[in-house]
């Protein structure tokens, strides 16, 4: 079967087509051709094939906890600051002219550009003794919403938007919360183990908890990730290098290290990814039967289970060897070096004062420079005012 070709423009209106016969004969059809046939047909319109829709297999979620995290820890510090009263109760302050009751106290009492550490003690800072003697447990989770000074905690919340607002996208406000707030708790509880003689303020052990938790949640969903190495060394590099800051002088590095232990536990338990088969799974048309894929992984479930375990056990000898009075440093002599290693450039050794005190008179020396002064407390029984006079004749 075929198109004809044409030579005279009077047979240019017919087409001939062959009709297989169903005798030896063969007949031909002409049959007339429509008008305007050339300019009726229009092939059809070229269209590029569309992409197929991507699933997304996580769902993305609108980081707000985070930020406010943020707002509210500079809220606190300057309602510390305006409690504080620098120009009310010390003689000595930064900014007295410009910024009145919110100047900031001496460098020499507090190098950070913040409050005393008297107020620090009022509004809920980590005390050994407080918590101890006072049972004043509730410091320990307290003390990582408050903050030293300027210096402090812009460093603390500029960290906290680099490292928090991803994992709120990933994972949602619920999980990252639960990571963060037990994280500090965690922190504050190995801190209070070793850090006897003064008073511990802010978020380090929080933050340290989510740079844990991205570790283990890396490792636990190793199976989704494409570029492990490249994603696992850069991790790294980042936890140590922040570690390696708290072998400086007045850096806690003890909540670091707890609250970093706490948070990499907490990863595996929080933010533990199911498998791709399994959701494709869940996402199937009607009717699509496919092979039946466990959620997670075996080697997921043995990491959750050990990680509660752990946690469980944690939190539940911190606290018993805390409220039973146990210094850490008394059963580990060498762990000092994790919180400061001595250089020519500084010391570590705590500061420590010999006084002699009657009603709100006291006089004291510092045992390292031998130093002494006299000096008139508005509190005899304020124990971080004595800690702050303490620090001033020492330095």
């Amino acid at each position: 079967m075929g198109r004809a070709k044409t030579s005279s423009s009077s047979e240019s209106d017919k087409v001939e087509i062959k009709i297989q016969p169903r005798s030896d004969l063969n007949q031909a059809v002409v049959i007339p051709r429509p008008p305007n046939y050339q300019q009726n047909f229009h092939p059809p319109p070229h269209r590029p094939p569309q992409r197929p829709r991507s699933l997304r297999l996580f769902k993305k979620w609108i980081p707000w906890f985070v930020p406010t995290i943020v707002l509210v820890n500079v809220a606190i510090f300057v309602y510390a600051m305006y409690l504080n009263d620098c120009p009310r109760n010390s003689e000595n302050c930064i900014g007295r002219s410009l910024l009145d009751r919110f100047a900031f106290q001496s460098t020499k009492e507090n190098p950070l550009l913040g409050p005393s550490a008297a107020t620090l003690l009022k509004l809920g800072a980590l005390d050994v003794k407080s918590v101890v003697d006072g049972h004043q447990v509730w410091r320990l989770a307290s003390c990582t919403w408050l903050h030293a000074g300027v210096f402090h905690v812009l460093a603390n919340m500029l960290s906290l938007i680099f490292v928090g607002v991803r994992l709120e996208q990933e994972f949602g406000f619920a999980r990252i919360g639960l990571a963060y707030v037990i994280s500090g708790i965690g922190g504050s509880l190995l801190s209070s183990l070793f850090v006897r003689t003064t008073i511990s303020v802010g978020a380090s052990g929080a933050l340290f908890g989510l740079l844990g938790a991205m570790l283990s949640e890396l490792l636990i969903n190793w199976t989704i990730y494409e570029n492990k190495c490249a994603a696992l060394s850069t991790l790294v590099l980042i936890i140590i290098i922040n570690l390696a800051v708290g072998i400086l002088p007045h850096v806690d590095n003890f909540a670091h290290l707890g609250g970093f232990v706490t948070g990499f536990l907490l990863g595996f338990i929080l933010l533990i990814r199911p498998q791709f088969g399994w959701v494709n799974q869940r996402n199937a048309p009607p009717g699509y039967h496919s092979k039946n894929t466990s959620k997670f992984k075996a080697y997921q479930y043995i990491f959750l289970i050990l990680a509660l375990l752990l946690l469980i056990a944690e939190f539940a000898i911190g606290l018993g060897l805390l409220l039973g009075g146990v210094d850490g440093n008394d059963h580990c002599q060498w762990c000092h070096y994790l919180s400061c290693i001595p250089s020519p450039l500084w010391t570590c050794g705590p500061v420590r004062c010999s006084s002699s005190q009657l009603q709100n008179q006291v006089n004291m020396t510092c045992l390292s420079n031998h130093k002494s002064g006299f000096y008139t407390l508005q509190n005899p029984n304020n124990t971080a005012e004595l800690q702050r006079l303490c620090a001033v004749l020492c330095h």
